[in-house]
């Protein structure tokens, strides 16, 4: 009885760099910076980061790009594309939280203005709500009303730069991919005799 002995089995070797393929990660870290931004609701906290320079860095360890080419629709452009707008959006979710509360970094002209009246507003509405009962604590009512313009402002502050981030982000992906493909075409000039 002997029959056919085992079949070797030959598996696929794992895709190199130079393959073509962009790493699996820039989708996941993608949709990542994506969730982060849909799931934000109110004021930028600082949690949004440190999530923004975790992505980073798991992106800059990870990333593999395709090798250069001058070809405009090879994969590496496609991969490079992707990088560099997957990095764009990490640092534009790191940066949220500092955006929205540094005025020399970031001034928003008018912007600023407009939400210290919002937050003087729901002051107003704040002690408006309590009506009578206002009388008999005054340091509950200047705390409650400190703690609802502080709301109100941070609110406002969190909606222009979350209007204003998709240009950071576009910046930074710009630079990034500038000078990727230009160090990246550096590196395959050195290495062809």
């Amino acid at each position: 009885m002997n029959g056919p002995g085992p079949r070797p089995t030959t598996r696929a070797a794992p895709a190199a760099a130079d393959d073509g393929i962009p790493a699996p990660g820039v989708i996941g870290i993608g949709l990542a910076a994506v969730l982060t931004f849909a799931l934000a609701q109110g004021s930028w906290q600082w949690f949004a980061t440190f999530i923004g320079v975790t992505l980073l860095a798991v992106m800059l360890a990870f990333q593999r790009r395709a090798r250069w080419t001058p070809d405009i629709r090879s994969p590496y452009m496609r991969g490079l594309v992707a990088y560099a707008l997957v990095i764009g959006l990490c640092v534009a979710v790191a940066l949220a939280p500092l955006l929205q509360r540094a005025a020399w970094l970031f001034p928003m002209p008018g912007t600023r203005g407009q939400c210290a009246l919002r937050g003087r507003y729901a002051a107003l509405q704040a002690e408006a709500a309590l009506g009578n009962l206002a009388g008999g604590d005054g340091a509950a009512l200047a705390y409650v009303q400190q703690d609802e313009a502080a709301k109100a402002v941070a609110e406002c502050l969190a909606a222009t730069t979350t209007l204003w981030l998709p240009l950071y982000g576009v910046g930074v992906a710009v630079l990034v991919g500038a000078g990727s493909w230009f160090r990246d075409r550096a590196r395959v000039r050195a290495a062809t005799p």
